[in-house]
Parts: C-alpha cells; structure tokens; sequence
C-alpha cells in the first residue's frame, strides 16, 4: 500500500487584505520555494508530498494559532518548521521524513550505520555469514538515512534514549543492533567491554549496538 502524501503548505508573502496589497515580490519566498523544489527532487526523492502555496496577507489568520506569523511560512501537516527567512532545506527534509515514516512501514533487511563503528562491521559480517542481502545506509553521510533512522527507532526506544548504531530490520521488523542480529540468526555473540558506549560519536572504538 502506498503511504499517503506528506502534506507541505507554504505561505508567501504575497496577496490582498482590505485596502492592502502586496505589491514587493519577496525575494526568501521566491528563495523557499526553489529549496522546496530541489529538495523534493533530491534528498526527498521517491516520498510522496503535495505541495501547495498560498498567499499570506490574504489569509494571515489561518496560520496564526500555529504560530506561524511572518512569511514566507512552511508548514508540514499544519507544524510550522520555518517562517521569516529562506527555508533550510535539511529542516525541511528532517520534518518531511519524520512524518512520512509515521505511516510509512519498512520492506526487506535493512542497515544502518557508520563507517568508523566496529559493531556496524560485526552486523555486517553477520548478514555475509548469513548469507543475507540487506540495504546499507550511512548516517553520516545520508542525512535522509539519519533522519529516517531517527523517526522510526525514536518511537521504538522511546525519545529519551539515546540512538546508536547499528540500528537493524530484517524482513522489516525491527531487530535492534549487532547483538540482536547475531543471535537472530544463531550466531555465536563475543562478549564485549566496550558495548554500551555511544556509537553516534565520532570516538573510535566507542560503539555499542
């Protein structure tokens, strides 16, 4: 089933109120809507989002009581996550990720990791001893790998436990890290001092799973 679009409104500084009108094209409007293009196009490729764009000074009050006041305003499913200047695009593309994987389930083995984490390469070699294909994300440098990891294992551990990796589905169930995987797939887990540190540093040696 395909997930239903993420909903993205934006309000640019533009339109008529009373005996006002904008007359001033605005420049970070213009500037916010091209980040919003790019960003679907790349970073956002392949998730479903509709856009639409509205003029602030004739409907000022519809984004008021979500505090979103000065244009140009960005609202992802009615939150603001950007108003009064250019739009960033990673607060874009993290905003649009996080509500796209609420109804966005998981398919098939997935990975997601570090280059400098030794338990990514121990998960790594579980799934060749396995003999499993799996997807592999860098977190570090996919920042849409990191943002989808984040918003699916937060609601998981909950959002006071800090995430680390690697963090682990099989057939798009949620294993956890290197260990979990291990002993999913019978394999002999070494025990490991180390294990409980935090692997989302950039420390060598100082992850867990």
């Amino acid at each position: 089933m395909t997930a239903s679009p993420v909903q993205l409104l934006l309000y640019r500084w533009a339109g008529r109120w009373g005996p006002f009108k904008v007359s001033i094209p605005c420049g970070e409007c213009s500037l916010t809507a091209d980040v919003i293009q790019d960003t679907l196009a790349t970073e956002l490729a392949g998730i479903p989002v509709e856009v639409e764009t509205r003029e602030w000074l004739s409907e000022w009050w519809k984004p008021l009581p979500r505090g979103g006041w000065h244009a140009p305003i960005v609202m992802v499913e009615g939150r603001v996550v950007s108003q009064g200047h250019a739009l960033n695009r990673g607060v874009l593309t993290e905003a649009v990720i996080a509500a796209h994987v609420e109804r966005a389930g998981v398919s098939g083995n997935h990975l997601y990791g570090k280059e400098t984490c030794p338990h990514c390469v121990r998960a790594k070699g579980y799934f060749a001893a396995a003999g499993i294909d799996y997807a592999y994300h860098d977190v570090v440098k996919d920042p849409r790998a990191l943002y989808e990891m984040l918003g699916r294992v937060k609601p998981i551990v909950g959002p006071k436990t800090p995430i680390t990796v690697p963090q682990i589905w099989i057939d798009g169930n949620y294993m956890g890290g290197a260990d979990e995987l291990g002993r999913h797939l019978g394999l002999k887990v070494e025990p490991n001092p180390e294990r409980g540190q935090n692997s989302m540093t950039d420390r060598p040696n100082l992850a867990r799973t």
